[in-house]
């Protein structure tokens, strides 16, 4: 494989996820991952701020394996299946069981227990979003509101959350404008994934992509391998 360019993450996910029509009118979107949340506005068909925070899914997964003193591999897994970002959604006669740390049984616990570690964490990322929009100045000229994206954004509650912080309309963006394995890509894990093929077809739409001199760039890296190993 040769890397015949560099896009910057929040594009790609807007070529899979967001309208036309939403990138005309004004619209955020936040893409949710592992490591980072990733910001960009749109402003009259172009893109108009970028930002990223540094809070994202894997500080959920730490809150969930300390508060409920479980291991972080099965604190993602208990992410993943039961984790609400909204209490109130969250039953208080639903149950869950989770395992414990060395040889312990594992224990049960009620689901809306997990949601109240879960939602204070979304929360700060939400309003740390909402300062960054403020800081941009385009908080009032998103008229199409905030679209959530990436494979931290499809908890249950994150949608209901947002729009309870923003005060403005809020949806789960999912890959679009794909076909084939439908029920597999339309999952928002996919969305930059996706973007990045139909950003690459697009450019091939137009014009050749420009070709890069990358081998600067691999001696560099080489060094910089090297250096990692304990090389000279």
């Amino acid at each position: 494989l040769e890397v015949d360019e560099l896009v910057l993450e929040q594009v790609a996910s807007s070529h899979s996820v967001l309208t036309d029509d939403e990138m005309e009118l004004g619209v955020c979107l936040v893409d949710i991952g592992g490591g980072t949340t990733d910001i960009a506005v749109f402003i009259g068909g172009a893109i108009a701020h970028t930002a990223v925070i540094p809070i994202a899914g894997d500080q959920v997964t730490n809150d969930i394996a300390v508060a409920l003193r479980t291991p972080t591999q099965h604190a993602e897994e208990i992410k993943i299946k039961y984790a609400c970002a909204l209490r109130q959604l969250a039953g208080s006669d639903e149950s869950i069981e989770v395992p414990s740390v060395g040889e312990r049984a594992p224990r049960r616990l009620s689901r809306q227990t997990l949601a109240e570690v879960v939602e204070p964490r979304y929360e700060e990322l939400l309003r740390l979003v909402q300062a960054e929009l403020r800081r941009s100045g385009f908080q009032d000229l998103i008229a199409a509101g905030v679209v959530l994206t990436g494979g931290s954004s499809k908890m249950e509650g994150v949608v209901d959350l947002a729009e309870e912080i923003f005060h403005t309309p809020v949806r789960l963006g999912l890959p679009h404008r794909v076909s084939g394995l439908v029920d597999v890509v339309r999952n928002p894990i996919h969305a930059t994934g996706v973007g990045l093929l139909l950003y690459a077809l697009e450019q091939r739409g137009t014009q050749a992509p420009p070709r890069h001199n990358w081998g600067s760039f691999n001696g560099i890296w080489a060094k910089v391998k090297t250096w990692f190993q304990g090389g000279v």
